[in-house]
């Protein structure tokens, strides 16, 4: 796991990180919006989330939709011993259906959300993680929706 603070970033990298977390335009040809509003072309603004991904700042960039509006998602936990927590992050992050995960101080220490077009492709990607990893996947569907964002504000050094 990539702590954002020790990656160099300058003013176009934070100004993509803050400003995009949420509210991407919804138009056809959202990089080349994006690169009118922060003054580059949307050829600098694909380069710079590719390289942001690259370097591990950005896991993911894309829409998040409502929870099983066009296909279904879950949360998944798993118990990661602590010299592990980075191999398995990183077998986690190699999932396209995985939009983001986290560490926790806990027995269950890495979180993430899988999401696809079934349940079955769910349980599919959340089998091969197991496989993987040799290690359980708690399965944790929703039950009940909840609006929150997931944005933050980067306190940069």
């Amino acid at each position: 796991m990539v702590d954002i603070q020790e990656v160099p970033l300058d003013a176009l990298d934070r100004r993509l990180i803050e400003e995009y977390q949420r509210d991407l335009p919804l138009c056809p040809e959202p990089y080349a919006a994006m690169g009118e509003a922060l003054g580059v072309s949307e050829e600098v603004v694909l380069d710079r989330l590719g390289r942001l991904q690259e370097r591990g700042v950005l896991s993911r960039v894309g829409a998040v939709i409502a929870p099983h509006r066009t296909g279904w998602s879950t949360l998944a936990a798993m118990a990661v011993p602590q010299e592990r927590l980075d191999e398995v992050a990183e077998l986690v992050n190699a999932c396209p259906e995985v939009n983001h995960n986290y560490a926790r101080e806990h027995r269950l220490n890495l979180w993430f959300v899988v999401t696809a077009a079934s349940r079955e492709r769910v349980a599919d990607v959340l089998a091969g993680i197991a496989g993987r990893s040799g290690l359980e996947v708690l399965d944790l569907p929703l039950e009940r929706a909840y609006g929150i964002d997931l944005g933050f504000k980067p306190s940069w050094s």
